[in-house]
């Protein structure tokens, strides 16, 4: 679903592919369902608070017994460990989801999770991975496309991981909704008086990834990215809060939030608004933008986003050719994707 505006995707040179193979190599790297979800609701069979999941639940990180965080470059999980129940298969995987209660929030929601193969490989049982946080299009009330066959990322991510083109990455994918009203969506933002889905997202949901799962020291293994809705969400986070993310895909999304729960709180909007955020030359971070060049409407709001840019913000633009704005291209760019992310993230480390 387009609302506002939308950009596009660059293609990695011989020369950086072969980089990025290298470093791979060099840390050792081998070749969703839908539920319900509601504001501070209490999951079945247990919640999990962001900085401090339930204990007794099962997580392939933790454990129960805080560990000691890593002085160097991988931070160890803290647990205890959150609940977490399979959902579904994928070809590189299972999709696990819980629900996380933020402690800086007071948000719970209904998260997904992905781990690659090498995850749970014992030659890296002491190294950290780098963590993508996925947003969906559409409403996301209970669900999250990405964890759906219909944009296989995850088997994308295990294939050019193998052929040394992607780092393997941790993903997380949130909710965005807690109900169907598209017209007063929560725009991934604090919105006066609503749930606080950015201090969720943005804090709650990274302490909850780092009690549980071995990740990499510092924001340079984090990033975000997100399609049509979501690229709105990713573009905003990103800019945001640059001391957790480096970079962001922001595919076919837009740029303004315009969510009827913004009336009345003009000031809160404006510093929630990525055609303001772009312009500040606040946040270093690094984008791809993508725009489906079969919609002019599209191509041009993206581009127009883009040329406001001011640095330390650098922003990339790739026009998929013939692109409409439908989830069999948002598909078709999902290599190329994680390619970029890989050359502008750092990879698994290991102490």
């Amino acid at each position: 679903m387009l609302r506002q505006s939308s950009r596009s995707r660059a293609v990695l040179s011989g020369a950086a592919v072969l980089a990025l193979a290298a470093s791979l190599a060099a840390c050792g790297s081998s070749g969703g369902g839908k539920g319900d979800s509601a504001k501070n609701a209490t999951p079945a069979g247990g919640s999990s608070s962001a900085g401090s999941p339930s204990a007794g639940g099962t997580s392939p990180a933790a454990t129960g017994t805080a560990t000691a965080a890593s002085s160097g470059k991988v931070l160890m999980p803290t647990g205890p460990a959150a609940a977490l129940t399979k959902v579904r298969d994928t070809g590189a995987g299972p999709i696990m989801m819980t629900k996380v209660t933020g402690a800086k929030s007071g948000v719970t929601g209904q998260v997904w999770v992905w781990l690659p193969p090498e995850y749970n490989d014992p030659k890296f049982a002491k190294t950290g991975f780098p963590v993508l946080t996925l947003f969906a299009g559409g409403q996301s009330n209970g669900y999250n496309t990405w964890t759906d066959n219909q944009l296989p990322i995850q088997e994308e991510n295990e294939r050019l991981v193998k052929e040394g083109k992607s780092h393997p990455f941790i993903m997380i994918m949130p909710v965005q909704n807690f109900n169907s009203d598209e017209k007063n969506a929560l725009d991934c933002s604090d919105i006066p008086g609503q749930p606080k889905m950015a201090t969720w997202m943005a804090e709650d949901l990274p302490d909850f990834v780092r009690a549980n799962f071995r990740t990499v020291k510092g924001r340079d293994g984090w990033g975000v990215m997100g399609a049509s809705t979501g690229g709105f969400c990713s573009a905003k986070l990103a800019l945001q809060y640059p001391q957790v993310y480096k970079a962001a895909v922001p595919i076919d999304g837009y740029f303004i939030p315009d969510s009827g729960l913004w009336k009345g709180h003009d000031a809160e909007r404006a510093a929630n608004n990525p055609d303001v955020l772009v312009a500040q030359g606040k946040a270093d971070v690094s984008m791809l933008v993508t725009a489906g060049g079969a919609n002019p409407y599209e191509t041009k709001v993206v581009k127009t986003w883009v040329d406001k840019a001011v640095p330390p913000v650098t922003l990339q633009y790739h026009e998929q050719p013939g692109g409409k704005h439908l989830t069999s291209d948002f598909k078709k760019m999902i290599p190329d994707t994680l390619v970029w992310l890989s050359a502008h993230l750092a990879g698994p480390a290991a102490d």
